[in-house]
């Protein structure tokens, strides 16, 4: 028997120029479950950067890509199980689970395509009831101490983060062991991957300093024991190469702005620079983050924010022994190791009870998010416990 149910959804486009759209609430109808299907009740969940370039269109109509009229979007939150196919094992009917957002996996399990966004035949949990499968959810301990939203906000986020800081930090020790440095300088800027990433950082003895142009992150960033640095005190550092190459008050105005930044990142390293620079920003920063990081330096991101091509000298790189990590998602393995981390040592995200958006305010957070109001981790209820 089929099974019916409330949903927020995306419509494929018509092909043409990318125009933002909106979701719209209907019901739709749930797959059926399968030997490695799950059902699941979504509790809560974050809004992430990837619901709003499915929004966008942009890089791409994900329906469109998908061949599909419609989708239902949402890869990061907590959910409980109702129901099991006959060969799922890891979870049984009644326990809370993250959503692993796995879509597609490589020979080696890896990420290709993410659930509820590029990967075919997904739904994501703004609905109210969701299918998955077995390797797309990771059960929480039994009587967790931490609350079911903050869960809603790590599953991607920090999950992306553990896997990130795993392969940046110990591609830094192949450059340089622990007994020779011990205490590298870690800076980062972006948004919530960053601050999950630096705090990690910060835990393994690293000097972690997260840069934000907003009073309210500042103070969160400051207060969780990492050092804020307010970047809107350089001015705006925002490099677009066309404009550089042909309008000379724009290339002096960067110019100004860029060694106002380098100058502080030497004040606060003592001439050391950044060894590890977690970069989610992307091609508005890029030039700058590169001046910024030490020889034998790590860059390292899993996305980006605001521009996604680059440009840097390959010899310039290969002679300074720079290490450039780019990463997406995690292993289920990962995903695994970073939940049993944060249970026991308490590595989770911040989140304000009184901001978390009911499942009717959705679209409100859409915008709002866009619009850069929101919280690191904009917390939604769809069916709240």
């Amino acid at each position: 028997m089929s099974r019916k149910v409330d949903a927020w959804v995306l419509h494929a486009g018509d092909g043409g120029r990318p125009v933002r759209t909106k979701l719209v609430r209907e019901t739709i109808e749930l797959p059926p479950v399968g030997d490695h299907g799950i059902r699941a009740r979504p509790l809560y969940g974050t809004w992430e950067g990837n619901m709003g370039h499915a929004l966008d269109r942009r890089p791409i109509d994900i329906c469109l890509q998908r061949g599909e009229a419609r989708v239902v979007i949402g890869n990061a939150g907590v959910i409980k199980v109702l129901e099991v196919g006959p060969k799922v094992r890891n979870v049984e009917p009644g326990q809370y689970a993250i959503i692993f957002c796995t879509g597609v996996e490589d020979r080696w399990g890896y990420p290709e395509k993410i659930m509820a966004y590029d990967a075919p035949g997904t739904m994501g949990c703004l609905a109210q009831e969701m299918v998955l499968t077995d390797r797309q959810v990771i059960p929480l301990p039994d009587s967790t101490r931490h609350p079911l939203p903050q869960w809603g906000a790590f599953s991607l986020r920090y999950v992306t983060a553990w896997s990130n800081w795993e392969l940046a930090y110990g591609t830094f020790r192949l450059l340089v062991p622990e007994d020779e440095y011990a205490s590298p300088n870690v800076w980062g800027w972006g948004g919530g991957v960053t601050y999950a990433e630096l705090d990690l950082a910060r835990r393994q003895g690293c000097r972690a300093v997260m840069l934000s142009g907003n009073a309210r992150h500042l103070e969160k960033i400051q207060r969780f024991g990492m050092t804020a640095v307010d970047r809107r005190t350089f001015g705006k550092i925002e490099f677009d190469d066309a404009r550089y190459k042909n309008d000379p008050v724009f290339r002096e105005e960067y110019r100004k702005h860029e060694e106002a930044f380098i100058h502080e990142v030497k004040r606060r390293t003592h001439g050391e620079m950044v060894q590890i620079f977690l970069d989610y920003v992307g091609s508005p920063v890029y030039r700058a983050t590169l001046k910024a990081l030490s020889r034998e330096g790590v860059i390292a991101t899993a996305g980006w924010k605001e521009g996604m091509d680059m440009w840097h000298l390959r010899a310039k790189e290969c002679i300074e022994r720079h290490q450039h990590i780019y990463t997406h998602y995690a292993r289920y393995p990962q995903g695994v190791r970073a939940v049993a981390y944060a249970e026991t040592n308490d590595w989770m995200p911040e989140i304000d009870d009184q901001k978390i958006y009911g499942f009717d305010q959705i679209p409100q957070l859409a915008e709002e998010y866009e619009a850069g109001s929101t919280d690191y981790f904009p917390c939604f209820s769809i069916n709240p416990e």
